[in-house]
């Protein structure tokens, strides 16, 4: 890779990782309509970094305090509400590590298309316009229940297949659970936590068993703009969703599905 396609690749996964967009679409296109190289298992791992940094930082004092009362639920007996909340992001989590790992193999060999991405990117974002505008949207993440969490869980999960959205899927399930906009999005972010903690680790360990040179000056690349968008696309989703809402994000993803699916009958 250049340092251009370096730059660029890094800014979409910041800008697309906790959006309801697809960050996995956003990293596929470029190759399939650029014809740029793919990018590499160091450089998913660089980008995976960056943007853990990214929602750490920016929740550091949710994750020190859910992270103590988790601890202390286990050693100390001790339960309140955020020792709930940290077990209910622990609960949502196990969907996703059971079907990723069953179901990788599968998913790159078939699933990792233009046309998959363009068929996701539709459904799934006109799901969300629908659950956006029919939910009740009263509770906030502390009103979790395993129950929610397994349902919001298995929404990550479905959202390995290339399209769907990571993001977008979780926030989806909250809503219909009857999640506020910024609960839902809150409790999507938290919960990004331990997934791409355990996907950046697969990967790395993948990284350092396997024969992939290494180029530091596109990872410090990939770490550093991955980092400072992700940042700032937490920053300003929190403070906007409240009141745009889900619509941007759904007209948005049926002009790329669309789009796509024009540029993939013209070729």
């Amino acid at each position: 890779m250049s340092h251009f396609e370096a730059i660029m690749l890094a800014l979409l996964q910041g800008l697309t990782e906790f959006l309801p967009v697809s960050s996995s679409a956003h990293l596929i296109l470029p190759s399939e309509i650029l014809g740029w190289p793919d990018q590499g298992l160091a450089f998913d791992v660089a980008v995976h970094v960056g943007t853990l940094l990214a929602v750490m930082i920016y929740f550091r004092k949710e994750v020190v305090t859910l992270l103590s009362a988790w601890i202390a639920s286990i050693f100390k007996r001790q339960h309140n509400a955020e020792s709930k909340l940290a077990w209910m992001i622990v609960i949502s989590t196990i969907p996703a590590c059971i079907f990723g790992l069953l179901m990788k193999d599968f998913i790159e060999m078939y699933l990792r298309s233009a046309w998959v991405i363009a068929c996701t990117t539709i459904i799934f974002g006109l799901l969300l316009w629908w659950v956006d505008k029919h939910a009740k949207q009263t509770d906030d993440e502390y009103q979790t229940t395993w129950k929610s969490a397994v349902l919001i869980g298995l929404a990550q999960a479905a959202a390995i297949i290339p399209g769907t959205s990571r993001s977008g899927a979780t926030m989806t399930a909250a809503l219909y659970l009857g999640f506020t906009r910024e609960a839902a999005a809150r409790f999507s972010f938290l919960m990004s936590i331990p997934i791409i903690l355990l996907a950046g680790g697969y990967l790395g360990l993948k990284l350092v068993t396997g024969p992939e040179s290494i180029d530091v000056s596109n990872l410090s690349i990939g770490i550093a703009v991955s980092f400072v968008s992700a940042y700032a696309c937490i920053h300003v989703f929190l403070k906007l969703v409240t009141r745009l809402g889900m619509m941007p994000f759904v007209i948005y993803r049926l002009i790329l599905g669309v789009g796509l699916i024009l540029f993939l009958l013209s070729k």
